[in-house]
């Protein structure tokens, strides 16, 4: 996110549990959303819509509500390219958070006022992608990937410190030195110094003949 926001593309963040109330030493909602807005200031976000849906029970909203607020917000910010979980993640509602996604970016097919999606990406989650356990679905499978700089790396470990109680002591996979970690291995995986890697699962190119 910081490096396409530097680069002058417009980014936004679609928060579907703006409260947050199950989380482990989870702050006050003030401190909560000054940590939010910290964060993605970091990055360069531009605008942050969250929702007011209740953590870690996702899985008992009704599938429709989330795919209608997941695609009001592709709708408000004219969103071309999408990231989101990946479906085999352990936690339960970025499973849910995936599956409306997935039903929300067609609406272009059924809407000739939305933006056609150009691409949807996974993104992997440091705690929670590489807890996928369930042998019965596809794990992550990374087959795209970003370079970014060092200060690209420090940037999001900076980003990430905003929220009070996220960051833990190494070997904790959201650990500074965990982190980093992953960025060197994916960047060496795609023969970079530092990357990050998403799986490309929806690509759409269009070509006008002159």
């Amino acid at each position: 996110m910081y490096k396409l926001a530097q680069a002058g593309h417009e980014v936004n963040v679609c928060i579907i549990s703006g409260e947050v109330n199950a989380r482990n030493n989870r702050p006050g909602t003030v401190e909560l959303h000054e940590d939010v807005n910290s964060s993605m200031n970091i990055l360069g976000v531009k605008r942050v819509i969250k929702g007011d849906f209740s953590n870690i029970e996702l899985n008992i909203v009704p599938h429709l509500k989330l795919v209608q607020f997941i695609e009001k917000a592709i709708i408000e910010t004219k969103a071309e390219i999408v990231i989101t979980h990946h479906p085999a993640d352990l936690n339960n509602d970025h499973l849910h958070t995936s599956l409306s996604c997935q039903a929300a970016v067609r609406l272009f097919q059924r809407r000739d006022d939305v933006l056609p999606l150009k691409e949807l990406l996974f993104m992997e989650v440091p705690s929670a992608t590489e807890w996928g356990l369930n042998a019965a679905m596809q794990k992550f499978f990374p087959n795209t990937f970003f370079e970014v700089t060092e200060e690209g790396v420090y940037k999001k470990i900076e980003a990430l410190a905003q929220y009070r109680g996220v960051m833990r002591d190494y070997p904790h996979p959201r650990s500074f030195e965990a982190i980093k970690g992953l960025a060197t291995y994916r960047g060496g995986q795609a023969g970079m110094v530092y990357a990050e890697a998403f799986q490309c699962v929806f690509r759409r190119e269009t070509y006008h003949r002159h």
